[in-house]
């Protein structure tokens, strides 16, 4: 069915408000048990984050960025003739990485048709415990009615304010990143986590200046000391200019133009783009929750129990917008469980999704896979019981390309106890962000090192080193 502009019933079995992933996979599966379902989405866009300015965007992107090398590689290294330098024509790419994106909310829009659930633009408030409020694009107002409704607003980028950072505002955000129409020959990107560290070595790989500014000595500080400690050298290796221990204190320039960027630590850095990467909020905001007692904390973020349960009967909470595991197959497995529960079989009357041991990857250079514990969380947790497995090498990939651009790979396992139980797995190094996947099922089933010692190893592979570890 097309876009819905009213209510088409007086009232459903489930409200969905927000329309990406979480929300899209939730309404699906709630929809797939015969209930009456509609989902309302504030953006003339479908997917959310993940699909428009986030994970599809930002691999393609990364992509990219790695072909250059690769291009480079094969001058180079592999003696390929007839290779020029390469020459990356950002605002063509972008149109084509655009209509692609465009191609998957169609998709998207299919998929809800497809399962019968029914599409509301607008944006939704809530106006009681069981009723929205929506405002469509043409500024009409209906409300809507459910037995359960379920909140998957996601969350957005945060900038400065101008009154704490002078001229903050002549910075974009993330979002923005994926508007611009031409490379930016000068950038700076401030923020230390994965955001900021992906935009950056994307950036510095297509041929920008790059430089980032952090506030401590290394980047994804929360991440195992191997990985940030590896990461941080091979990017300052790799030419992007690195500013430790700073803080931006005023922006001065005009949009469009030479941006200063002044910081509390050295002299001015001029750049063509000031990109702020330094966290993120819930939208929360203009919701209507604590009119019908939704509690919500001092970010922001909403409060919900291990069932995805709001502090108000009926109202829950999935994805971005309750503050943890941010990542879209978090929002999604949690969405699909939720539905099960209050829809499905006997069987599901107790799903929910655990949040422990959630694979992550990081789409750096090169990029970098991890799962379970990090080394000072084990050993706070379990103590002298913690014993690390370490192989620090160079991808075969690399044997034929000149020392300089060799690029590390190191894997890392944590184990507990007699048995040596694994819990963390560590993964820096070309192809890491598609070996973790399996890593992670054995992580999740409580592999012990002897499993992985007893696996015959895939040879020759990077991910072999996991199984062979002594």
């Amino acid at each position: 069915m097309p876009p819905v502009d009213r209510p088409t019933v007086d009232r459903y079995d489930y409200i969905c408000i927000g329309g990406g992933s979480g929300g899209v996979a939730s309404s699906r599966r709630a929809a797939s048990y015969g209930k009456k379902v509609a989902l309302v989405e504030v953006s003339p866009y479908l997917g959310g984050t993940c699909v428009n300015v986030g994970c599809v965007p930002k691999k393609i992107m990364w992509h990219a960025a790695d072909m250059a090398d690769r291009l480079r590689h094969a001058a180079d290294g592999y003696q390929f003739r007839g290779i020029p330098e390469p020459n990356f024509d950002w605002r063509t790419f972008k149109l084509q990485r655009d209509a692609y994106i465009r191609k998957l909310n169609k998709i998207y829009e299919n998929n809800l048709e497809r399962e019968e659930v029914e599409y509301h633009p607008g944006f939704a408030c809530f106006v009681g415990k069981d009723a929205i409020q929506v405002i469509r694009p043409d500024g009409e107002k209906y409300v809507m009615h459910a037995d359960h409704i379920t909140i998957a607003v996601g969350g957005c980028p945060v900038i400065p304010s101008d009154d704490k950072i002078p001229g903050a505002s002549l910075g974009i955000d993330s979002d923005g990143f994926f508007e611009l129409e031409d490379r930016p020959k000068r950038v700076a990107v401030v923020g230390a986590g994965y955001i900021a560290v992906e935009l950056a070595g994307v950036l510095n790989a297509l041929g920008s200046e790059t430089h980032l500014i952090i506030r401590k000595d290394k980047v994804l500080r929360s991440f195992d000391p191997t990985v940030h400690d590896t990461l941080t050298s091979w990017m300052e290796h790799t030419g992007i200019k690195i500013h430790k221990h700073s803080n931006v204190t005023k922006v001065e320039g005009r949009k469009g133009q030479t941006l200063t960027v002044h910081t509390d630590k050295e002299g001015a850095i001029e750049v063509d783009c000031l990109i702020w990467a330094i966290g993120r909020r819930s939208n929360t905001e203009s919701l209507g929750l604590e009119g019908v007692g939704v509690e919500t904390d001092r970010k922001g973020d909403t409060v919900v129990d291990d069932y995805q349960n709001t502090s108000t009967k009926g109202i829950y909470a999935i994805g971005d917008v309750q503050g943890k595991a941010l990542l879209t197959p978090v929002a999604i497995a949690a969405g699909r469980r939720l539905s099960n529960r209050l829809f499905g079989p006997e069987k599901f009357k107790d799903d929910k999704l655990s949040y422990k041991n959630i694979p992550t990857v990081v789409f750096s250079h090169p990029p970098i896979g991890t799962v379970g514990l990090t080394e000072p969380e084990a050993r706070q947790l379990y103590g002298d019981d913690v014993k690390i497995y370490k192989s620090s090498f160079r991808s075969l990939y690399f044997s034929q390309i000149d020392e300089e651009h060799k690029e590390p790979t190191v894997y890392k396992l944590i184990v507990v106890g007699e048995e040596e139980r694994v819990v963390g797995v560590h993964m820096i190094g070309q192809g890491s962000d598609e070996a973790l996947q399996g890593f992670a099922v054995a992580v999740k089933m409580g592999a012990r090192k002897k499993d992985l010692d007893d696996t015959v190893a895939i040879h020759p592979t990077s991910a072999e080193e996991l199984v062979t570890m002594r």
